[in-house]
């Protein structure tokens, strides 16, 4: 009889997925428009292809180029950490949040290694108010953080003065 792989791998393939998507959808971005290229699709959401040269938001953008290094670096330690960390998690949502993070992290990091930039295409606005572009990786990365800042908010057994959840 075959040993099944590790329940905790599951959720590199989350992570593979995010990775997926994040490509695809950076590719045909890339290929339907130019950059800074818009278009509107509805009266708060554009697509547009921009090219990121610092993290999120642009931090850093205009640094003079060490920053592609430095969050290149970053990436991959967060990465192995996060890899290293899989295995010993117990809880599906913590895991489902570390996946999410991982996936996202690989995606911009792939961009940084292979273009020197990250490929960003959503854009958010109200009332001539513009939310700088993103993507899908951003997006996990995101979501991944705001599940482990809300479970690290959360009251937790053993805790003094707290009951179990």
């Amino acid at each position: 009889m075959r040993d099944s792989p590790p329940r905790w791998t599951r959720w590199l393939a989350v992570s593979a997925a995010v990775f997926a998507a994040d490509l695809a959808t950076k590719a045909w971005v890339s290929r339907a428009f130019a950059v800074g290229e818009s278009l509107e699709v509805t009266p708060f959401f554009n697509l547009v292809l921009a090219h990121n040269t610092g993290a999120a938001f642009s931090l850093l953008a205009g640094a003079g180029g060490w920053q592609r290094w430095f969050f290149t670096a970053v990436s991959i330690a967060i990465s192995i950490a996060i890899v290293a960390m899989l295995p010993r998690q117990r809880s599906a949502w913590l895991s489902a949040a570390f996946a999410l993070v991982l996936g996202g992290a690989l995606g911009n990091l792939y961009d940084r290694l292979t273009l020197g930039h990250v490929v960003d295409f959503v854009q958010l606005h109200a009332a001539g108010y513009y939310w700088p572009a993103f993507n899908v990786a951003d997006s996990a990365i995101s979501v991944g953080v705001a599940m482990l800042v809300w479970d690290s908010l959360r009251p937790r057994a053993g805790k003094l003065g707290q009951e179990k959840p």
